[in-house]
């Protein structure tokens, strides 16, 4: 391929030609714009330049004052959609709990399937998924400890499903990016990350601690050690900017979930539509409950002749059940949510680029000076720590991470412990919220958050600690290059990660602790077999039988994806990422040079 051009014309830099081949043919007709380094044999988790579209050349007064009032509006922009963004996920969160708060209460009010490690586990998983908040499910626990109806061993393995359960949010963020195919292996291997990290912490931590009891014991050494004080509050920075507009939209009461599992109350609405009584300041907030869940009914407590102040949001005396408002705040913060997403990934792209966005990756990216680089992943995770204990909210935190991998500002291996310090800040502020809990609920408050936290801490330990056992990495990698070519596994991981498999894990420990035995060893033991033989397959051959050096003897469906591609890309409108496709963009740069010369540089 030439390297200059005929005539008159500028020569043009070396490119990748294949990207910039495709480039061509979706913008076929336009010019002013040189396309990112990131396909045809570029490995896009290096992402070596960000998109470029900066030129060196001389300007004027008034194209700079054009550049200073564009990047005034452009960051203006930004910051909006970011504020939407958060808010969007403050009524996605509300609306999960109008439509699943009910149900999870009932699921916790079964203390006989509690009782199963297992059962255990998943129920925190779903009900965090249901409700999606973790502070939510932490104070249902909490409660539960406090009155006596869940002993402090049950709740461990919930506390577990619990962390899992938050990381489904950053999964949910990183599907709006799946337009680019690039952008949305980076952007779904980082929430990867989040969610493998926590699978495999539970793994090991769960039938360690069904065996020994181990967070259990070191929480009570802990509370044994600490004298201690009711405290204040943890500092809520993000919800006193985001509460003035998402309390125009929905107010609730979350006392009523509590309320329903520790009595038998539970036909009261979870739309909080009285907000106090004329003569005394209106508490527009259920936020000032504590941990436990304990705070003043103002739902429908009010006798018949008092005065009642009615609570100035969209929903408040409405009719509607709160089933109804459930679906109807979804749907409109899924349509929030994704085009603030869209927005702050095309401004994104449009402010981080040439020397900004090399300078912006090389500061976020950058390690210590040898010997001491490897202190900078554990200072990321303080930062990652700091950042979510100001912020109050890891599903913020988590999903505002996602999208800045997927543009390439932040590399995978960087971003992994922010999301381990992410883990750690949420549960220093739900020990801060536990240390404000009433004198009564105090200690079992304190030991479910340092149950939580240790649980993290021990996953750091297990996971970050020694660099060759940083799984989570190469596994998150790899689930990416598959979304990549095969968009529809997204979905797929999604459903078994967060749904199909805990699930079915649930049915099992329902049936007893022999037949989960009998059923999930064969196939946790087949799994673990597969596993290992790909790992000897990949960089030891000779080890194995020749009968296992290749799957090739296996029918194509049971060791390629490609035969589920087609039937999956016949009925949905799915496009997969193939090596024909790449094929096919090569053979049609190599024969049409004409391309690159059409190209405006």
């Amino acid at each position: 391929m030439p390297n200059s051009l005929a005539g008159d014309q500028v020569p043009n830099p070396t490119l990748d030609a294949i990207g910039l081949v495709d480039w061509s043919l979706r913008n076929a007709g336009t010019s002013g714009s040189t396309p990112g380094l990131e396909e045809g044999g570029t490995d896009p988790w290096t992402f070596s330049q960000l998109k470029n579209t900066d030129q060196l050349k001389e300007v004027g007064t008034a194209s700079k004052l054009h550049q200073v009032v564009s990047g005034f509006l452009k960051a203006c922009g930004l910051l909006g959609s970011l504020y939407f963004f958060i808010c969007s996920l403050d009524i996605l969160s509300s609306a999960f709990q109008l439509l699943g708060s009910k149900m999870a209460g009932d699921i916790f009010k079964d203390n006989v399937v509690l009782s199963n490690p297992v059962a255990g586990l998943v129920i925190g998983v779903v009900v965090t998924v249901l409700v999606q908040s973790s502070s939510t499910s932490s104070s249902i626990v909490v409660s539960m400890v406090a009155s006596k109806l869940l002993t402090v061993q049950a709740s461990v393995p919930i506390i577990m499903g619990v962390n899992v359960g938050t990381s489904i949010t950053s999964t949910l963020v990183s599907m709006a990016q799946s337009g680019d195919r690039d952008e949305f292996q980076r952007a779904f291997g980082g929430s990867a990350v989040h969610g493998i990290f926590n699978w495999l912490t539970v793994l090991v931590l769960l039938p360690l601690e069904n065996a020994t009891a181990a967070l259990e014991r070191l929480s009570e050494l802990a509370l044994g050690a600490a004298s201690l004080q009711p405290g204040g509050q943890a500092p809520d920075i993000l919800k006193a900017l985001t509460r003035p507009f998402t309390h125009l939209i929905i107010q609730l009461d979350s006392s009523v979930v509590t309320s329903s599992i520790t009595s038998n109350t539970t036909n009261s609405s979870l739309i909080k539509h009285w907000c106090g009584f004329r003569g005394e300041t209106p508490q527009g907030s259920s936020e000032e409950c504590d941990l436990s869940g304990s705070c003043t009914e103002r739902n429908s407590s009010a006798s018949p002749g008092e005065d009642r102040l009615l609570c100035h949001h969209l929903f408040a005396g409405s009719e509607l059940t709160d089933l109804a408002v459930g679906f109807i705040l979804l749907a409109g913060s899924l349509l929030v949510l994704c085009v603030c997403l869209v927005l702050i990934v095309k401004l994104l792209n449009s402010v981080l680029r040439g020397r900004i966005a090399q300078a912006v990756k090389t500061v976020i990216n950058a390690d210590f000076p040898f010997p001491f680089g490897w202190l900078s992943g554990y200072l990321a995770i303080l930062v990652g720590a700091g950042l979510t204990f100001l912020l109050q909210s890891s599903s913020v935190f988590t999903a505002a991470i996602v999208p800045l991998m997927g543009v390439g500002v932040i590399n995978l291996e960087r971003a992994y412990p922010l999301f381990l310090g992410s883990n750690i800040g949420t549960t220093t502020t739900a020990l801060l919220a536990a240390l404000a809990s009433p004198a009564d609920t105090l200690l079992f408050a304190v030991q479910v958050a340092l149950i939580h936290f240790f649980f993290n801490l021990a996953g750091i330990l297990l996971w970050y600690l020694v660099p060759v056992l940083r799984l989570p990495i190469p596994l998150a990698k790899r689930f990416g290059d598959l979304t990549a070519q095969y968009r529809w596994v997204a979905i797929v991981y999604l459903l078994l990660t967060f749904l199909l498999l805990p699930l079915a894990a649930f049915g099992l420990s329902l049936a007893g602790g022999s037949v989960l035995a009998a059923v999930g060893g064969p196939l946790v033991g087949l799994v673990l077999l597969i596993i290992l033989v790909n790992v000897l397959q990949r960089h030891r051959p000779s080890w194995l039988p020749r009968r296992l050096q290749s799957w090739a003897w296996l029918p194509l469906w049971l060791h390629s994806l490609e035969p589920w591609d087609r039937l999956v890309t016949g009925c949905c409108p799915f496009k997969a990422y193939s090596n024909s496709h790449m094929t096919s963009k090569v053979a049609h740069c190599y024969e049409n040079p004409q391309v690159i010369a059409s190209q405006q540089l």
